[in-house]
């Protein structure tokens, strides 16, 4: 049986483009022991593996990709054969794995059965209900602890992330949601579609007047999913004790010189918190966050927004298109035929 895979053909320099990827055919591998074979689903694309692409990027959560091998990332797979215990046949996943069609799956590779109570389909495991739902709900609960009244600004809104922190902020009673996007039909769709109050266009507005106006009376909440250099006007319109929840770095991600605020000290200034995270601190908490998303989505406060491409062989231009800002919402890739 054949097995295509999305392998790391160069390292990317700056974003990447389709260049830095290649499909390749092999043979699909046999579980070992204490190994399962899973068939993935769905691929999820994520701007942080971005990150992990670069040479001497391994870190406490990744190792660096290895050039030549499959591209290491979240998928929603079906367990096809299994000599591990705790996997059935027939059972659905999530884990860290690769962009390939089949994947060997160890007791290394942060695997999470998907909850069959909550009659949700796979690919939303990967959205709203996986790590892009759960990192704008812990972000906003456990590290802005998030108030009802307060105003909130999300960075890269119409992204993945993003649009979820939007709606979820709304959910929690926000008195106001404001968020960045690199262009105009993006903001307007943020505004029409998502429920944002406002939005700002990064690349053409005056961003410093821009939150003047926008947020009159000051910044509570800055949800960030970007870095870089936009954080420094941001940091001007901050509250006094304000909560800046650090999801994501694209600006650094993208960029070979990554820059950054100079006005750090307003955070001391304002007696404020920056904090980053990660979802998996939290993995014993998922499935009472779950149950909370899965109300909001039945009530209607929630909706899902996935830019759906279909083949594994298309990975490599969903993530570039992703990251070039082209797709709205969560950015997904079909695998499986049938699914």
């Amino acid at each position: 049986m054949i097995n295509k895979q999305v392998v790391l053909a160069k390292r990317p320099s700056g974003v990447p483009v389709p260049e830095d990827f290649q499909v390749v055919e092999t043979e699909v591998a046999t579980p070992g022991p204490n190994e399962a074979l899973l068939e993935n689903l769905y691929v999820s694309l994520d701007a942080g593996f971005r990150n992990w692409m670069d040479e001497g990027s391994g870190d406490d959560v990744l190792p660096a990709m290895e050039l030549g091998s499959p591209v290491m990332g979240l998928t929603a797979g079906k367990v096809v054969e299994s000599n591990r215990d705790d996997l059935r046949v027939g059972e659905v996943l999530v884990g860290r794995l690769a962009w390939e069609a089949y994947s060997i799956a160890t007791d290394q590779d942060l695997l999470v059965p998907i909850e069959e109570k909550f009659q949700q389909p796979a690919n939303l495991f990967l959205g709203l209900l996986g790590d892009t739902g759960l990192s704008a709900y812990f972000g906003l609960e456990r590290v802005a602890k998030l108030q009802p009244g307060e105003t909130v600004l999300v960075s890269a809104a119409g992204g993945a992330v993003g649009n979820a922190a939007g709606q979820i902020a709304k959910a929690m009673g926000a008195g106001k949601v404001v968020g960045f996007a690199g262009d105009a039909q993006k903001c307007k769709w943020l505004e029409e579609e998502v429920g944002y109050d406002a939005t700002i266009n990064y690349k053409t507005d005056d961003i410093g007047q821009a939150l003047a106006e926008l947020c009159p009376n000051g910044i509570d909440v800055y949800f960030d999913n970007v870095g870089g250099n936009l954080l420094e006007p941001v940091l001007e319109h901050i509250n006094y004790q304000a909560r800046i929840a650090f999801c994501g770095a694209v600006a650094d991600y993208t960029s070979e010189n990554g820059t950054g605020p100079s006005n750090l000290f307003r955070l001391v200034a304002n007696c404020a918190k920056l904090e980053g995270f990660m979802t998996h601190y939290w993995t014993s908490d998922y499935e009472v966050a779950r149950e909370v998303l899965v109300g909001w989505l039945e009530s209607g406060k929630l909706k899902s927004y996935e830019a759906l491409y279909e083949g594994i062989e298309n990975c490599g231009v969903a993530f570039c298109d992703m990251l070039n800002g082209k797709t709205f919402g969560k950015t997904i890739v079909k695998v499986a035929a049938g699914e």
